[in-house]
C-alpha cells in the first residue's frame, strides 16, 4: 500500500529534527563531563578544608575578626570566608563552603545575592576590560554593589524565627569520624545536583545553538533594552551574558566590539549591566537548587543593573563612558 504524499514531505523533516536533536545532546555530553570533573576537583578539597577548619576552630577565631563588618548586612564572621572564595572562583566553590556552615535561608539568601554580584572577579574583570571598560571600575562596582544589596537585603528580608537557635549548632563538638561523614553525605549531595544541573544547562545550550534559536530568543528582548538604558545593538549580547555568563560568552562579547557589531560607547553601558547582573539562568539555578527562592536573587540584580545603568548615563561630566 502506497504511504499518502504527506508522509513523505513530513517524514524526513522530523528525521531531521530529531537527528539534531540528537546530535545536540550528545555533543553536549563530553563537555558536561569535562565541566563536571573539573569543578569537582576544585569542590571537593575546598569543601573538606572547610570542614577541617571549622573541626579545629580555626574558622571560628577567623570569624571573630570578620563578625563587625559582616554583621552590618545581618550575617555571621564565618560566611566571608563564602564570599572570599566566591571573588576568586566560580559559585561552585561557594556553595560547597555553604554546605558547611550553620547558615539559615534568610542568611543564605544574603550571601548567594552578595556571592551572584562579585563572583569570579578576576576572570570576569579581565573579560570586561578586554571589551574596553575600566578593570578598576568593574572590579570596583561589583565588590561594592554586593554590600549594597545585601544591606538593603538584609534590612527588607523578614526574620527567620528558627535563626536563633544556630547558637546551638555552634557548641556542639563532634567526632572527626562525625565530622567526615557529615561532610562526605553533603558532598554526595552537592556532587548530584551538580551533574543534574551541568549537564540539563550544557543539553540546553547545545540545543539553542544546534536549532539556531538564541539569536532569535534574543530579538525577543530588543524592546526591553531601551528600559534598560541598553541600545539595540546590545540585545544579543545582553542575551548571551544572561544565558552563559561572561566568562563562557567572553569570545562572542569580544568579537563583537572587536567587529564594531556594537560601539565602544554601548559595550561599556553593556558592561555596566552585567557587571551586576548576568548569568540570570544557570547561576541562579544553582543557590534555587539549596532552596533560596529566585525572587530575593534575581529581582535586587536586575533593579539595580537598571539604575546603574541610567546613573551612568545620566552622569554629567560622562568620564566613566
Amino acid at each position: 500500500m502506497r504511504q499518502p504524499f504527506l508522509f513523505y514531505t513530513i517524514q524526513p523533516k522530523m528525521n531531521t529534527f530529531f537527528n539534531q536533536l540528537l546530535s545536540a545532546t550528545k555533543s553536549a555530553f563530553p563537555k558536561a563531563g569535562k565541566t563536571i570533573w573539573w569543578l569537582l576537583k576544585i569542590i571537593i578539597p575546598i569543601s573538606f578544608l572547610v570542614s577541617l577548619l571549622q573541626f579545629s576552630g580555626l574558622l571560628s577565631m577567623f570569624a571573630v575578626y570578620m563578625s563587625p563588618l559582616f554583621s552590618l548586612i545581618g550575617l555571621p564572621g564565618e560566611s566571608a570566608i563564602v564570599f572570599i572564595s566566591s571573588m576568586f572562583l566560580s559559585l561552585y566553590a561557594p556553595i560547597a563552603i555553604i554546605a558547611t556552615l550553620p547558615l539559615d535561608i534568610r542568611e543564605i539568601s544574603i550571601l548567594a545575592l552578595m556571592c551572584l554580584v562579585s563572583h569570579n572577579l578576576i576572570v570576569e574583570t579581565a573579560v570586561q576590560r578586554k571589551t574596553g571598560s575600566s578593570g578598576l571600575i568593574m572590579f570596583s562596582l561589583r565588590f561594592v554593589s554586593s554590600f549594597i544589596l545585601a544591606f538593603i537585603l538584609h534590612k527588607i528580608l523578614p526574620d527567620q524565627p528558627s535563626s536563633n537557635m544556630q547558637l546551638s549548632h555552634e557548641v556542639i563538638n563532634p567526632s572527626f569520624s562525625e565530622m567526615l561523614s557529615t561532610w562526605l553525605w553533603s558532598s554526595f549531595d552537592l556532587i548530584l545536583k551538580i551533574v543534574l544541573i551541568v549537564t540539563g544547562l550544557m543539553i540546553m545550550q547545545q540545543i539553542l545553538k544546534e536549532f539556531k534559536l538564541l539569536d532569535k530568543v534574543a530579538a525577543i528582548f530588543s524592546p526591553l533594552m531601551k528600559f534598560m538604558g541598553l541600545s539595540a545593538d546590545s540585545a544579543f549580547l545582553w542575551f548571551v551574558a544572561q544565558t552563559v555568563g561572561l566568562a563562557y560568552g567572553s569570545a562572542i562579547m569580544t568579537e563583537a566590539v572587536h567587529n564594531n557589531e556594537i560601539s565602544p560607547r554601548n559595550a561599556n553601558l553593556l558592561n555596566f549591566h552585567i557587571a551586576i547582573n548576568h548569568s540570570l539562568l544557570e547561576d541562579t539555578l544553582l543557590f534555587v537548587a539549596i532552596g533560596v527562592p529566585a525572587a530575593w536573587i534575581v529581582f535586587p540584580r536586575l533593579l539595580w543593573a537598571i539604575v546603574v545603568v541610567w546613573i551612568v548615563r545620566l552622569w554629567p561630566r560622562r568620564k566613566l563612558l
